[in-house]
């Protein structure tokens, strides 16, 4: 599956792997050829986003001799399968157990030889084969892991390399165990590859390029810590800028099978150097890749290369404020976002003005006598399409000269408060008309609506977050790492600081040095040019991860209790995901 790295829907994504069913799949055999040999023993687990969540397991009547080398290593012998159930009755059982959720899919440690005994055993009563999507974990081992790194891709290494709690002993059950647990760690392997769907996973096992091949050597020499890496050029350019807990791992992973996004692939003909920058620890480094793809702009990375085209919804600042969309912040006017299209944008755009009687003209308005408004118009320049509707009182807007500066300052502060505190209007509004319009089965408007206000409590939930934090002008927190406590400075929402307090350090002495020596932030920073939203938060997500300790702060971090916070079940609607955490 090409792999371009830009996710324009949902659906783009493919099944995502949380959501992804899989049936994890042992036996146990008389012998290896699947003409004269049969089964002894099946043992299937269902596995959901990393748990085990329901198991099958039985020994099967073979109908023919176990023969003792067969019993030597498994332990399974003629008495046992002797009162066992044919293979006919435990067939329609272990197709039920496969059948019982929609989109399953099968994995085996070497998934050629049980799915091999199964399509035959199928073919002998005369039934089909479901013909579940594989995985086969053999194959995704050679593909992900290091030559060197395991002895061998046996399930037993494997099983022992990845800590897997079960431990393999030729019976069918625990090898499926073991084969889930296996699975499970090389899906956490592929996750900092992007790895996120079954789609990509199963497009994982293609060979390596060439060029893969023969830049292998470039890994070599990289420090194992936590850090960012820069592929370079002949010329020393910037190719494409990552991060990861291990360099010299990850950057290897780029030259192998495991990495199969055509661009990656396509870049792996062009790099000639990697630059390691090792960091103090997981912030540090999502920091810094943050802010080098911004300054680099390097033309193999997809996201974050031009934060300043990020879209916001703005509140203007004028006699009659109207909504506004912009890119980057125009100044301290309430601002929804920022979003990554303007699409979604437009969407938060839509829901305010749903709820609220706001102008939607681009005319200047200028307050005159009585208090009512007054359009500044050039003579004979004529009403714009929105000035039209507002003649018609259907825009809400003081264009007629029916509404007062007062009355219209009174929409303008209601606005204000939804996008920068409580959003309990518009929410109502929304939910009132889906109602509507579901009780009269518009079920496609209704969903329109939806979105709509989604995509604004995602913006007002994401700038009230960023605006609370790049208030607060000094905030130092840590959290342990295996190496000692990663700690960091953050000052109006930027890391000013970053250093790993190592055991035996004394701390007063570490913590007012890093202090000390830590970058000096402006107030302004949240509103200026060079503010990165993206760093923000990466920031806030490390803040209040449980693990995250907080050392000392000024000022105060607080988020109002009635804010689009309080909204988060409804803000992942429009994708049918869970809420925000």
């Amino acid at each position: 599956m090409a792999h371009t790295g830009v996710q324009t829907s949902i659906s783009d994504l493919g099944t995502p792997l949380s959501a992804a069913t899989f049936v994890v799949l042992d036996l146990e055999t008389t012998g290896t050829s699947v003409t004269d040999a049969r089964i002894t023993e099946v043992g299937a687990v269902r596995v959901r986003d990393g748990e085990i969540v329901d198991e099958f397991t039985t020994l099967v009547d073979p109908e023919v001799p176990v023969p003792a080398r067969v019993t030597l290593l498994t332990g399974i012998t003629q008495s046992m399968v002797a009162k066992a159930p044919p293979m006919e009755e435990v067939l329609s059982r272990l197709l039920a157990f496969l059948d019982a959720e929609p989109d399953t899919v099968l994995v085996a440690h070497n998934a050629a030889f049980d799915t091999g005994f199964l399509k035959a055993a199928c073919a002998r009563q005369g039934r089909e084969w479901p013909g579940h999507p594989v995985v086969d974990t053999l194959r995704l081992a050679r593909a992900v892991l290091w030559r060197g790194e395991t002895r061998d891709h046996r399930l037993a290494t494997l099983a022992t390399y990845f800590g897997v709690a079960t431990t393999p002993d030729h019976r069918a059950l625990n090898d499926a165990r073991a084969t889930a647990g296996v699975l499970r760690g090389l899906i956490e392997r592929l996750r900092p590859m992007g790895v996120s769907s079954l789609e990509e996973l199963r497009a994982v096992t293609r060979p390596p390029t060439k060029a893969q091949r023969a830049k292998r050597h470039l890994a070599e020499g990289l420090p194992q810590r936590p850090g960012v890496y820069v592929f370079t050029d002949a010329r020393g350019e910037s190719l494409y800028v990552g991060r990861s807990k291990n360099l010299r791992r990850r950057v290897g992973t780029y030259f192998t099978a495991a990495e199969n996004r055509e661009r990656i692939r396509e870049m792996a003909r062009l790099v000639e150097g990697v630059v390691p920058l090792v960091c103090s620890g997981e912030l540090e480094a999502s920091v810094r890749e943050l802010r080098l793809i911004a300054e680099r702009r390097p033309p193999y990375n997809r996201r974050s290369r031009h934060p300043e085209r990020a879209w916001r919804v703005r509140l203007t600042d004028e006699a009659y404020p109207r909504l506004s969309l912009v890119q980057g912040l125009v100044d301290d006017a309430p601002h929804l976002g920022p979003y990554g299209s303007r699409r979604e944008a437009e969407q938060a755009k839509e829901a305010l003005l749903h709820a609220f009687a706001l102008r939607q003209c681009t005319h200047a308005f200028t307050p005159v006598e009585g208090g009512t408004a007054a359009p500044r118009v050039s003579a004979g320049e004529r009403w714009t399409g929105a000035c039209v509707l507002a003649q018609l009182g259907r825009c809400g807007a003081p264009c007629d000269g029916t509404e007062s500066l007062a009355a219209y300052t009174a929409h303008v502060e209601a606005v204000r408060e939804a996008m920068t505190g409580d959003p309990a209007v518009v929410v109502e509004a929304h939910t009132e008309r889906i109602a509507e319009l579901a009780a009269r089965l518009r079920y496609e408007e209704a969903a329109g609506v939806r979105d709509r206000l989604a995509a604004f409590l995602r913006g007002a939930r994401r700038a009230q977050r960023l605006a609370a934090l790049t208030a607060v002008p000094h905030l130092v927190a840590c959290r342990r790492t295996e190496e000692g406590w990663e700690t960091c400075v953050i000052r109006h929402g930027r890391l000013a600081g970053s250093a790993l307090l190592r055991p035996g350090t004394d701390p007063e002495t570490f913590l007012a040095s890093l202090v000390a020596t830590a970058e000096y932030v402006p107030a302004e920073h949240g509103s200026g040019p060079g503010t990165l939203p993206e760093e923000t938060d990466v920031i806030l997500r490390w803040l209040t991860d449980p693990a995250t300790r907080l050392v000392e702060i000024e000022g105060e971090w607080t988020c109002p209790r009635r804010s689009a916070e309080a909204h988060t079940e409804m803000t992942h609607w429009a994708h049918g995901r869970a809420s925000a955490q």
